[in-house]
């Protein structure tokens, strides 16, 4: 059976409207010439002496590990996870986690700063005909997947509140991931909604459902509306990073034909 592979990752680049203001990455390009020189630095070999006086390209990157797509740990969420553990950090993911059955929930017509609630997942999924299985990998479109790199990014979808996490992982789901900034609402709905109420447990709220129950989610995500409901696999594997609380991943989705 012939297999289709969607990238659902976005690439990181310089300059591009992505996070915050002292956020974003930055990446210096070396080029073969500079490569040469690195060489004759490096192993003694003249540049007039390496294959038409050219080295190694390479990158210098400066970017946190939440840069681009990328795998949130238990441990960014908070020190402990599953009431009272102490929360992994992105080494100690179980890989069977980020490879598993694949689960789209449509919300790009939630207008941006919406809180998604469980009765919203369940609606969906009645919608889409998916009864969610442990070990389902859950993708959640919104109106912010197609403005990234665009100025309005940072503002753009609806997020995943605490009811709706803790809904997805009391079923076994122990990966998810968004296609927006954040897998809460955009921190200025957020703000406002906290100035209006007073209620400061509205911050963050489905990132620290972790506390509770441990999870993964990847953030900034791509081309999930090419996507069908379900019937396709997700590989997200994270860069190994010590004690780290993310590493970036080459989300990938794989459909059968």
């Amino acid at each position: 059976m012939a297999r289709r592979f969607v990238d659902i990752s976005v690439a990181i680049k310089n300059g591009i409207r992505s996070d915050p203001p002292g956020l974003t990455p930055e990446i210096v390009y070396r080029d073969h010439a500079y490569g040469a020189r690195e060489f004759e630095q490096m192993s003694g070999v003249p540049v007039a002496r390496q294959i038409d006086g050219l080295g190694a390209a390479a990158e210098e990157c400066v970017l946190t590990t939440h840069a681009g797509t990328h795998l949130d740990a238990p441990w960014h969420y908070h020190p402990t996870m599953n009431k009272g553990e102490r929360a992994w950090t992105i080494d100690e993911i179980p890989l069977n986690w980020c490879f598993g059955p694949g689960v789209k929930l449509d919300f790009r017509d939630k207008p941006d700063g919406y809180v998604c609630t469980a009765h919203d997942v369940e609606d969906e999924l009645t919608r889409i005909g998916h009864a969610l299985r442990p070990g389902d990998i859950v993708l959640v479109n919104t109106a912010a997947g197609l403005r990234y790199g665009h100025d309005d990014f940072l503002g753009r979808g609806c997020g995943m509140g605490r009811e709706a996490t803790l809904f997805l992982t009391s079923r076994g789901v122990r990966v998810a991931g968004t296609d927006g900034w954040s897998w809460d609402a955009p921190f200025s709905h957020t703000r406002r909604r906290i100035e209006e109420t007073g209620d400061y447990s509205l911050f963050w709220e489905g990132h620290k459902a972790g506390i509770e129950r441990a999870y993964c989610h990847m953030e900034k995500l791509s081309n999930l509306e090419s996507l069908p409901p379900d019937g396709f696999e997700v590989s997200c594997f994270p860069v190994k990073i010590e004690g780290a609380s993310a590493g970036w991943c080459r989300a990938v989705a794989i459909l059968s034909d």
